[in-house]
């Protein structure tokens, strides 16, 4: 991911105006239904590099290593936090990638790595920074981002840098959330998102001005300098948001404060409600509302359920469309795709999850130039799609869907042509069935696909092999 080659695909891609009103996969929901690819085959299991275990379950031909587990070290010696989440991958010298990867840590355990560097002392998460081989072996690892809480997915951007997101409201001044921390320890306010260059360690100010809120993920359009942003409020309607900068962040260089941030509204029909099932693919005109408070400061400390609306419904006021749990989100020839893990209809057979929305998937695309908004794909029933979470594209457009389901947890690939496949499956983890996998990213020429596994503790993973033989 190097700036030149970031913008100059973009605007080939706007050049040629591909294909139509819809890039790539985008075009796919029309034909609805369920279509099953090939992918690579049937997967096996497949002992680990690192230590001979099977953790992963591939096609054939394919090999890899686990590295960077919670509790080991860093090059400092300091000690890796677990919840390993979002994850993208940068160029570094000699075939080598620079990962920025995501710690979803909740409550106030105390910051690791260096603590005088930390946004907020007391909290757990933040980011690493990893330098390490196509076959995921670690040449130099250390703490990029420290002090911040939850930090679930977000997004790589084109001017060497990585948006880490919040997914939390926690601070002083509200109550404590469902994971039971004690928010009165906590010295900042929290549910911002954070910029973390790949050389370095971030300066841990929040951009506050793109909003106080449940963060997942961070897309950005080259194009118009915006950055689109995902929200998981779980237990409520999420909304799916665009913060503008003051500046166009490649010519400023980074990503300022004190820009605008609006929300998603379908034209013609204010709080649309998209998270229930919807016709294949079903494409709405679309107008963005402004919220007047990104940044609330609450008096009387609310409960964590009211504060963490509290953005959202400024929006929703103003008649911004209602989704359920958006998750992952990705910038790929000028258009969005993220995912709305619980949207859709509850499939015959299928028991609804827990939360907002009954359904157990949807996958939709923003086309950025035209404010279209398009469904790709809606899971029919969970053995085909289950609850997709963080997603990517790999470099023929393909998408790479992590699941997030409540039994065994699949990395399935959803194609141009709206055919869904099974890529890889995770190997259940001892004593903690919530494992699944995260930030999934292609390594420089596509040569690994780098991914997590985010449970009680966590691990990375570099995948190779023969990726000529499918659509990834």
């Amino acid at each position: 991911m190097d700036r030149r080659r970031f913008l100059t695909r973009a605007g080939l891609a706007a050049a040629a105006g591909i294909t139509g009103p819809f890039a790539g996969v985008a075009c796919a929901g029309a034909r609805g239904g369920v279509t099953r690819a090939t992918g690579y085959g049937p997967l096996k299991a497949v002992r680990d590099a690192r230590d001979g275990k099977v953790r992963l379950h591939l096609p054939d031909g394919f090999k890899y290593r686990s590295f960077s587990p919670a509790g080991s070290k860093y090059s400092d010696g300091s000690i890796v936090p677990g919840r390993h989440d979002g994850m993208a991958a940068f160029r570094g010298p000699r075939d080598t990638a620079i990962l920025v990867r995501n710690h979803e840590v909740s409550g106030a355990v105390g910051a690791f790595g260096d603590k005088d560097k930390a946004y907020d002392p007391a909290a757990g998460g933040g980011t690493s920074t990893l330098h390490v081989t196509r076959y995921g072996e670690v040449l130099k690892s250390a703490p990029s981002l420290n002090g911040t809480m939850m930090n679930c997915s977000g997004g790589p951007m084109p001017w060497n840098a990585w948006v880490s997101c919040e997914e939390t409201v926690n601070g002083p001044d509200v109550a404590n959330d469902f994971s039971g921390g004690d928010n009165s320890k906590l010295t900042r306010k929290h549910g911002y998102i954070f910029e973390v260059p790949v050389s370095g360690t971030s300066n841990a100010k929040p951009i506050k001005a793109a909003g106080r809120f449940a963060h997942e993920s961070a897309a950005f359009d080259p194009q118009a300098g915006a950055l689109y942003l995902t929200e998981d409020c779980f237990s409520f309607a999420s909304g799916f948001y665009r913060y503008t900068p003051p500046k166009h962040p490649l010519k400023a260089g980074r990503l300022l404060d004190g820009g605008r941030l609006q929300m998603l509204a379908i034209k013609g029909s204010p709080r649309k409600d998209l998270s229930k099932g919807q016709r294949p693919g079903a494409t709405y005109n679309t107008v963005w509302v402004t919220i007047d408070d990104p940044d609330p400061t609450f008096t009387g400390k609310p409960s964590n359920d009211e504060a963490v609306q509290a953005v959202g419904k400024q929006g929703r006021a103003e008649g911004a469309a209602i989704f359920a749990r958006l998750e992952g989100a990705i910038y790929h020839q000028g258009t969005v795709y993220f995912c709305s893990t619980q949207g859709g209809a509850t499939a015959e057979g299928d028991t609804p999850p827990s939360g907002f929305g009954k359904g157990r998937g949807q996958v939709w695309a923003y086309e950025t130039w035209t404010g279209r908004l398009r469904l790709v794909y809606e899971s029919p029933r969970s053995s085909v799609l289950d609850l997709p979470d963080n997603v990517t594209a790999s470099p023929r457009g393909t998408l790479v869907l992590c699941e997030d389901g409540d039994g065994d947890n699949f990395l399935r690939g959803l194609t141009k042509q709206g055919q869904i496949f099974d890529f890889c499956r995770l190997e259940p983890v001892a004593g903690d069935p919530g494992a699944e996998f995260a930030g999934s990213t292609f390594g420089p020429g596509g040569h690994t696909l780098y991914v997590n596994v985010q449970s009680k503790e966590g691990t990375s993973f570099a995948i190779w092999g023969p990726w000529q033989r499918g659509s990834f």
